[in-house]
């Protein structure tokens, strides 16, 4: 390989940092679901309630993401996310304090105002930094950082967790947070001014119709999937017995095939459609719901005797996104690029509603309802992009 060659094909040091903020946004987020059962018990809430604390770091990103991006709009990048990351760090840390459920619910909400302050401006600063043939890897990269999230990030804190307590891993929160704060100020350089979009251009896409229900499928789809994802503790608990140590290695495989899972449904999506490949995750997701539900009925089932279907849920399950987000990019035409926008805040809106619905199903039926329930909803999702537009071919 030449020296050429391999200068191009390296990726800058801003690009890894960015990737490195995601991931630790992304871990953050979905680590409660691993130690939600000692994190309750000390608290001395129910299940369900500490389970809401995934509900409101998620529904205060999505409520705070669009308005951080027009108020932080004229705002230096660097400055941005250099504030941003410290408070995230230092609401962390001092969630590895707290013996209150309401001082933690309220913490929670402060490291998620941070990360939606964050996050837009990440792919922001990827589409003006990158160059034009690599900005759409680079978008893709910064993105997986979430993937990674399952796959490294909440096994290491579920592990962490178990290991040390639950406020142990509120402090590997944030001594990631710091991490990422100290690799952004070494690397990120300040982007070029650009014009700020009205914030009229920025809603657009909201008055058409087909492009709200689309948005409304993407909220579906995944609460349906954040469903049993926030409450996979006490659900395997209850169905196999699994403790902290064994959630660990279960979270990273199913972070693994999600990581799967996700590039064949981009594959998908681009050699069947973005209709048959939605209809085939979702079907797939429905079907594996209902073999969880049979599980039930026959428990205690041995955890190892589960772990295909946990693989086959994951993979599903970010399957589904990328046919979801072509689908809603044919929904919006040329406000496409808004709608992407928005997107996150959507996928937000379905983790916190994900995590109360779920807790609502939990605390009144049980934890054999999570995936029933979690079925119905994807349905209806489909269901919501059927109604967006062109009428969905059979598969």
């Amino acid at each position: 390989m030449s020296l050429d060659v391999r200068a191009r094909a390296r990726l800058p040091a801003w690009l890894l940092a960015l990737v490195f903020t995601t991931f630790t946004f992304a871990t953050d987020d979905y680590v409660v679901a691993g130690v939600l059962p000692a994190l309750s018990a000390d608290l001395e809430v129910s299940e369900a309630a500490g389970g809401q604390l995934v509900t409101a770091f998620s529904l205060a990103f999505a409520l705070g993401a669009p308005a951080a991006s027009v108020v932080s709009a004229t705002w230096s990048r660097r400055g941005l996310l250099t504030w941003a990351l410290a408070l995230f760090t230092v609401a962390n840390g001092a969630a590895a304090l707290t013996t209150s459920y309401a001082v933690l619910m309220g913490l929670r909400v402060l490291a998620a105002l941070a990360a939606a302050a964050v996050v837009p401006a990440a792919y922001a600063l990827v589409t003006s930094l990158a160059p034009d043939e690599r900005r759409g890897r680079y978008l893709a990269l910064v993105m997986g950082g979430m993937t990674g999230s399952l796959m490294l990030g909440v096994p290491i804190g579920t592990w962490v967790g178990g290991a040390f307590g639950w406020q142990a891993t509120f402090v590997l929160g944030g001594l990631l947070g710091l991490a990422a704060l100290v690799a952004i100020r070494a690397t990120l350089p300040e982007p070029p001014a650009v014009a700020v979009m009205p914030v009229r251009e920025r809603l657009a896409p909201l008055v058409r119709p087909q492009v709200l229900l689309g948005l409304l499928g993407v909220v579906g789809i995944v609460l349906g999937s954040m469903m049993l994802m926030t409450y996979l503790a006490p659900y395997l608990r209850d169905l196999a017995g699994a403790g902290p140590a064994e959630l660990g290695w279960v979270f990273a495989l199913a972070g693994l095939a999600g990581l799967a899972g996700g590039q064949l449904g981009g594959w998908a999506a681009d050699r069947w459609g973005a209709d048959r490949a939605l209809i085939a995750g979702i079907a797939g997701f429905a079907a594996v719901m209902g073999l969880f539900a049979a599980c039930w009925a026959l428990r205690p089932v041995p955890l190892p005797a589960l772990v295909p279907l946990l693989l086959v849920w994951a993979a599903v399950s970010w399957w589904i996104p990328p046919p979801a987000q072509t689908r809603l990019l044919a929904l919006a035409g040329p406000a496409g690029p808004q709608a992407l926008a928005l997107n996150s805040s959507a996928v937000y809106v379905g983790v916190s509603g994900g995590g109360a619905v779920g807790g609502l199903v939990l605390q009144s039926h049980g934890s054999g309802w999570l995936p029933p329930a979690a079925a119905v909803v994807e349905l209806a999702a489909l269901g919501l992009f059927w109604a967006a537009g062109r009428r969905l071919p059979p598969p």
